[in-house]
């Protein structure tokens, strides 16, 4: 076959007689009907944009069909008859959320050359530039009924799914990246080759904003300044919050979103408790902690930029807990906890364990923080994930270079499973008249995912070890959108949530 030009383009009620010549041949053994001329004349009319043909040499080949919806006056369970309006395309709706197809074929004759694929693009770029939620339709099965004796529809798509069976369509809807959400019953009645079963499937947009009008508002690249934090003597709170000022003014000067400090930074203090035991200490280095946030709470605001806190002893009630803050420049503060205690830090300090994780919502990208520890745990990250995380901050603080690679090595494990960045920091230096804080081993980095579009080595960069000093590094959260969906392997979307699951159980919990 000689082909000499492909076009694709909207699609014209001029070229119906075409279109119901490709339809009839793409539908061999069909027993149902065909679209009239009025039901394509009504959809043209309604959304012109959202009726796509194939044209093979000036003749139509193919064709994808669709209008918009507001999918929760429908929900997943639905017939054809039903999302159409009964054919009349009344459920259209520009103000909806969703691009429901209704149609897409190629002529038999034109197909294995990855027409269909087309469509398929076409359609999500549609749905992309109209910045709706995703994508979904009904499948038909058209060849389950050479299976339906021995195979339940369930079982049919499991076998289509590991390509022990090949099916024109559903091989191809999930060769495009379009899932199985379920089995539909009495979709299209009169479908007796799939046995009026069919798939409901869908394609989520990861560029979709549910307000538009804060688009201009979301930050594709991000720039992280982490600290590396010295310990040294201070004479109280003013002296080290000129250090951390300074700091924060540069870490500013690079314009810089995110300020990361490390964990426990405010340990040289402890110097002035050396007389009490060691978790009377760590107590009384609680008074200072409303002070930080105020402070930094003050600094976020002056120097516009996202501060985080790295971690701070408080008395949360009873207890004496590990937290820290997310001081937005809007001004707005969240705290964070650290769940997971080391031995030492139960043993010596009496720390306990918090009860609260989340994702924290910034003007550059949804964020997650763990303390230390806490990533060495791959639950918490994996949870903070699912609700979006892109970029993970985890301050730290180590003693030994054994324990710093504990931290990194699973904070990279981190970045690779949960297809996000990660950024580490701590402080480095040595505090000879502090109980339990002696030595200090750092060397802050920013991890990324593991694949073509990220460095080879999933490192943007990293500090010198044991050195004072910041480090700036750029993310770009547009990559991480490509990789959910188009990366060599996709650690989020390949979960088999059919085998195995994860959940909190309470976030809430009191003590």
């Amino acid at each position: 076959m000689t082909i000499e030009q492909i076009e694709i383009g909207g699609l014209h009620f001029e070229d119906y007689r075409q279109l119901l010549e490709a339809m009839k041949a793409s539908y061999g053994g069909w027993q149902g009907g065909y679209w009239s001329p009025g039901a394509i004349e009504r959809l043209i009319d309604k959304f012109p944009e959202g009726q796509i043909v194939i044209k093979v040499d000036g003749v139509v080949v193919g064709c994808g069909l669709s209008i918009i919806v507001d999918y929760k006056r429908f929900g997943d369970n639905h017939t054809y008859k039903q999302i159409t309006g009964n054919y009349t395309f009344n459920t259209h709706d520009p103000k909806g959320d969703v691009l429901y197809g209704i149609e897409i074929f190629i002529h038999p004759d034109y197909r294995g050359l990855r027409l269909g694929r087309r469509l398929y693009d076409a359609r999500k770029d549609l749905c992309e530039n109209l910045n709706l939620r995703a994508i979904v339709f009904g499948g038909r099965l058209p060849e389950y009924h050479a299976y339906a004796d021995t195979l339940s529809p369930k079982e049919y798509i499991a076998k289509v799914k590991s390509k022990e069976i090949y099916d024109p369509v559903l091989s191809f809807q999930l060769a495009n990246d379009f899932h199985v959400v379920k089995v539909l019953h009495n979709y299209l009645p009169e479908d007796e080759q799939s046995k009026e079963f069919a798939t409901l499937l869908q394609w989520f947009n990861v560029y979709y904003v549910p307000d538009p009008k804060h688009l201009f508002n979301v930050k594709t690249f991000v720039r992280l300044g982490l600290i590396q934090w010295q310990m040294r003597p201070y004479n109280d709170l003013d002296e080290l919050f000129r250090q951390a000022e300074y700091f924060v003014d540069s870490v500013s000067a690079y314009k810089s979103d995110f300020a990361l400090f490390p964990e426990l930074f405010n340990g040289p203090l402890l110097a002035g408790f050396n007389e009490m035991p060691e978790a009377e200490a760590m107590r009384s280095l609680a008074q200072y902690t409303p002070d930080i946030k105020t402070r930094f709470q003050e600094l976020a605001i002056r120097y516009n930029v996202n501060i985080i806190t790295g971690s701070l002893p408080s008395i949360e009630g009873e207890s004496l807990k590990n937290i820290g803050f997310l001081c937005h420049r809007n001004g707005a503060v969240d705290q964070y906890e650290k769940i997971h205690i080391t031995p030492d830090e139960a043993k010596h300090w009496g720390i306990k364990g918090g009860n609260s994780v989340k994702v924290f919502d910034t003007d550059a990208g949804k964020i997650g923080i763990l303390i230390c520890y806490d990533v060495e745990f791959p639950e918490l990250p994996r949870l903070l994930s699912e609700e979006g995380m892109q970029i993970l901050f985890v301050p730290f603080l180590t003693d030994t270079q054994n324990a710093y690679m504990r931290v990194r090595l699973c904070s990279q494990a981190r970045a690779i499973e949960n297809e996000c960045y990660v950024a580490i920091t701590g402080s480095v230096g040595n505090l000879p008249k502090v109980e339990n804080m002696d030595i200090q081993y750092s060397q802050a980095a920013v991890f990324t995912p593991s694949d073509f579009t990220f460095p080879s080595n999933c490192i943007i960069s990293e500090a010198t070890a044991n050195t004072e000093m910041i480090l700036i590094a750029g993310v770009d959260l547009s990559l991480l959108d490509e990789l959910h969906s188009y990366g060599s392997v996709r650690n989020l979307k390949d979960r088999r949530k059919d085998f195995y699951e994860l959940k909190l159980i309470d976030n809430k919990r009191k003590e």
